[in-house]
């Protein structure tokens, strides 16, 4: 199994905090790689501000590789303000082709609508993705979108975590996701780390997507742009989510609906019953067959878990009003949120989602089995 860890606070804190809580559950996972995602970002040497900025995360293997990004942002018109210097022990990292590690701020392009803005936004990455693959996977994008970073490399996540300096709060997030991954369905591959990112939207998995060429297809087969890739079984339940909120306009409990929907009896006495039997015929293709473990994060901040009803994959969440953490083991929510309350710790059943909405004042735990509002979601 792999090893994922949140936490999500008001205070901007280390990422590699978030390590040290993986090293905590390490006996959990086999150190082929490590994933992070940084919502709320701020640096110690540039003042980042999320409505004039945005970030770009990847890495150039090659000189050439970086010179082309250089040369297409340019002509794209993308002006850069800061690029972050990672101070890099190359000895401890494995691969030998990393030329340059990139956390890039650009000044937001002008005169766009917010929807325009995100679709350019996610052309400009997948542009980039290409034409990475294009010459030889010389270069990585991860994200590019504001107040996100996103880092990927091979190894135990403590020894990445010191080798690319992250232990030296250059760079702080309130909002960090990490996973160790145990790659056992495919070679290995940046791509393939979780966690997994669309237009703000992102999320991580434990478990095995036993349902993922079905679910792949049908996404695929919806031509939406973004809905690429598919290195990994577990990228598909970041696809679900950007579909069911941004293109269904679905509040964010219905992605449980969709993904683990409820037997027929039980939704014959349920009070939106027939709105979900009709989303349930309509999304039968995004129901997921487990056993997994999702956690997730939205553009507001909040962060979210969900199990299917297998609950084969643990995960726990716990803390206390403006600091809480979602991991694997118990023991990787104590080393994020020490000083809360454990006997208020909760491990949620197969109906249940957990939401820690942007204000952290508490956790919501909401059941399949309640209504929800139907409004669209933002």
């Amino acid at each position: 199994m792999c090893r994922l860890a949140l936490k999500t606070a008001d205070t901007p804190f280390s990422p590699y905090e978030v390590l040290m809580a993986m090293e905590a559950m390490k006996e959990g996972y086999d150190g082929s790689g490590l994933g992070l995602l940084l919502r709320g970002v701020s640096f110690d040497d540039f003042k980042y501000n999320k409505q004039r900025h945005v970030i770009l995360s990847g890495i150039a293997h090659t000189e050439e590789a970086f010179k082309r990004l250089n040369n297409y942002m340019e002509e794209q018109g993308y002006e850069q303000k800061y690029d972050h210097e990672f101070s890099v022990d190359a000895n401890r990292i494995e691969a030998n082709d990393r030329y340059q590690y990139i956390v890039r701020v650009y000044k937001k392009p002008a005169g766009l609508t917010e929807e325009e803005l995100e679709e350019k936004l996610m052309q400009t990455r997948l542009f980039l993705r290409r034409d990475g693959e294009e010459h030889n996977n010389d270069l990585t994008v991860f994200s590019f979108w504001p107040d996100v970073i996103m880092i990927k490399e091979v190894g135990w996540p403590l020894d990445i975590g010191q080798a690319l300096g992250l232990d030296d709060n250059t760079i702080k997030a309130r909002v960090v996701m990490a996973q160790g991954r145990q790659n056992t369905n495919y070679g290995i591959n940046l791509y393939a780390c979780h966690p997994f990112f669309i237009q703000g939207i992102g999320t991580m998995t434990n478990g095995e997507n036993t349902a993922f060429v079905p679910i792949k297809e049908w996404l695929l087969g919806k031509n939406i742009p973004g809905y690429t890739g598919y290195q990994s079984d577990s990228e598909v339940f970041t696809h679900i989510l950007h579909y069911v909120t941004k293109k269904l306009h679905l509040p964010l409990e219905a992605y449980k609906h969709v993904i683990c929907p409820l037997k027929t009896e039980e939704l014959d006495v349920h009070p939106q019953g027939e709105f979900l039997k009709g989303l349930r015929t309509a999304c039968r293709r995004l129901i997921i067959d487990g056993p997994n473990a999702v956690i997730g994060t939205l553009p507001d901040e909040t962060c979210l878990l969900v199990m299917d009803p297998k609950k084969m994959r643990p995960a726990t969440v716990g803390g206390k009003p403006g600091e809480w953490a979602i991991a694997s083991e118990m023991c990787g929510v104590e080393a994020l949120v020490p000083d809360r309350d454990p006997s208020l710790d909760f491990q949620p059943m197969r109906e249940h989602t957990v939401i820690i909405p942007p204000e952290r004042k508490e956790l919501q735990i909401w059941s399949q089995f309640d209504q929800f509002t139907l409004s669209q979601a933002a």
